[in-house]
């Protein structure tokens, strides 16, 4: 009887062991901070001498101390296969080990030199071993079946612990990610700098991962050499390192075989060529991962760690999709270099196009006067005997007249042939095409743009290179009647059949009389130092679409000009 009570007083007392350490263990949602409470507890409850936690890394498979108790600063960078040692024994076989004499058992490795006996017993979430609870002490035989019920018992709420703060510092990082993610899309999305964008990516990658040193390099055209574009953290020193070479640097390794790569301690690593450097910086581990454009690496982004450090795949998935997003912030800098290319391209397009306007409209009234002089000419019957010197000034009059009458039909024949070649057009699609032209000039000129695109538009019969340089016109007019930043709005409607198209802008205004002159001739302007050939363009291709063209202005209000154009319908 006395024994039965005894024994039952043992088991609550364990109870309530566990429950206490339980309790303890569960006051932190650290990961770090719950394991080195699990193994101070352990070897409190066991009387032990020393303890550690040791876990699996899925990568590696591999059994690294993450939390110890009593042991010697250099085990915690132990590491074992599974099956190697009695540690490893217990990972690989999931059943516990206790050993009284470990001199004696084949499998120890040698950890503290007083070690006498080991207990060991497995970490495992969900039937899944995912690493072992040890205790050492200096005693042989020192840990009894009890201690052994004990330590599966605590392992089983430590492994529930490890799990859950797992869990939360996985949603911890999911949530930086996703906040980090958010603020690198609004820096692409906002800048138009390249540099700015990667600035800004490098210093969230490096927040995110809590690392000493981000940096981001990009391989040259030659792709012979890596050239450091963006960091955040270190020092000069590692600023004006010398370019990397990608055929010998152990980065130039990343770019070559398009995979991430990671070095646990860059300082004592033969592959890394400034180990001196990295001793001044304070790097020591080191992630890379590859800037990918069409499945082609282009440059690298580094994460350093200022201590040892494994980086598990959630991290090199994340640092990867950082890296994503560094190829996409380059990409869209060479679309917005090509646009810029395209803009010119076009307004040299519009210049060519007002010129044409301008010889045809001067080539018209020249020929006015000359058919008048030409007439006179004929009617003053101009005839002089052979001798007379006036026969040939005469003759060479009437010769010079037909001459200037041939190079003014040449010029009207050339203004012909630029005639609009109709097809169906989209003006709505067109109208989004500009918008991304005119972002830049927008931002340039403290514009806002505004589109109202009327939705199932009919496509209107047009010259759509023509439409666009109408557009383009109109848009530069506006933008230069708000020199002092304000609001241009591009309206779509259909209106009795017809598509009418508004650009409305808040600048200076016109009075009547200009808004009456303003599209009449191209020989008048109603800005100071224009030439009016970008309305008059303006004018002439509506007029050719069989368009109708109408202008309201208000002086200090703004400016509204609008198209009505026919449908294909």
């Amino acid at each position: 009887m006395n024994d039965e009570l005894a024994e039952l007083k043992a088991k609550y007392e364990r109870l309530q062991l566990l429950n206490q350490v339980n309790n303890v263990i569960r006051s932190s949602l650290d990961p770090q901070v719950a394991m080195d409470l699990i193994v101070t507890e352990a070897v409190r409850i066991t009387r032990a001498s020393s303890g550690s936690v040791v876990l699996l890394n899925p990568t590696e498979n591999l059994l690294e101390i993450h939390a110890s108790h009593g042991l010697p600063e250099g085990a915690r960078h132990l590491r074992l296969r599974v099956g190697q040692g009695i540690t490893g024994w217990v990972a690989e076989y999931g059943r516990p080990a206790r050993v009284g004499c470990v001199q004696e058992d084949p499998r120890y490795v040698v950890l503290r030199t007083h070690v006498q006996s080991e207990l060991a017993v497995p970490l495992a979430v969900h039937g899944e071993v995912r690493g072992v609870l040890n205790v050492d002490s200096d005693r042989a035989d020192a840990f009894t079946e009890e201690d052994q019920e004990l330590l599966q018992a605590l392992a089983e709420q430590a492994a529930k612990v490890i799990q859950d703060t797992w869990l939360y510092a996985q949603l911890g990082m999911k949530a930086r990610l996703f906040e980090a993610l958010v603020k690198v899309s609004q820096a692409i999305n906002s800048t138009l700098n390249l540099d700015e964008a990667l600035q800004v990516i490098t210093r969230q990658a490096a927040r995110l991962m809590e690392a000493r040193l981000c940096s981001l390099l990009l391989a040259d055209p030659t792709g012979s050499w890596l050239d450091l574009r963006a960091c955040h953290g270190g020092g000069e020193d590692y600023r004006n390192r010398p370019r990397l070479s990608t055929q010998e640097s152990l980065v130039g390794t990343v770019l070559r075989r398009n995979r991430p790569l990671q070095v646990e301690d860059v300082q004592h690593s033969p592959g890394y060529q400034q180990t001196q450097m990295a001793h001044r910086e304070g790097l020591v581990s080191l992630l890379s991962v590859p800037l990918k454009h069409e499945r082609q690496a282009i440059g690298v982004l580094n994460i350093y760690k200022g201590e040892k450090y494994r980086f598990s795949n959630e991290e090199i998935r994340i640092v990867s999709a950082l890296a994503e997003l560094s190829a996409i912030a380059i990409r869209k800098a060479g679309l917005y270099e090509k646009v810029l290319e395209v803009e010119e391209a076009l307004r040299q397009n519009e210049r060519l196009s007002a010129l044409g306007l301008l010889a045809a409209e001067v080539a018209h009234e020249i020929r006015n006067p000359l058919t008048v002089m030409k007439l006179l000419y004929h009617s003053l019957n101009l005839e002089f005997s052979g001798e007379d010197p006036r026969r040939r000034d005469a003759e060479i009059i009437g010769e010079k007249m037909d001459h200037l009458n041939r190079i003014v039909e040449q010029i009207l024949s050339f203004a012909r042939s630029a005639e609009p070649q109709f097809k169906p057009v989209d003006i709505n699609r067109l109208i989004e095409d500009l918008s991304l032209l005119l972002r830049h000039k927008l931002q340039q000129h403290g514009v806002e743009g505004a589109l109202t695109l009327a939705p199932g538009l009919p496509p209107v019969q047009a010259d759509a290179a023509q439409m666009e340089q109408v557009f383009l016109n109109l848009s530069l007019n506006a933008l230069q009647a708000m020199p002092h930043g304000g609001l241009l709005t591009l309206t779509t409607s259909l209106e009795a059949g017809r598509v009418k198209v508004e650009f409305r802008d808040n600048g200076v205004g016109m009075t009547r009389e200009q808004s009456d002159d303003a599209f009449r001739s191209i020989l008048q302007s109603t800005k100071p130092g224009g030439t009016g050939l970008g309305l008059a363009v303006v004018r002439r291709v509506v007029e050719a679409h069989r368009g109708e063209l109408g202008i309201h202005s208000t002086p200090g209000q703004g400016t509204t000009v609008t198209l009505l154009l026919p449908t294909g319908e």
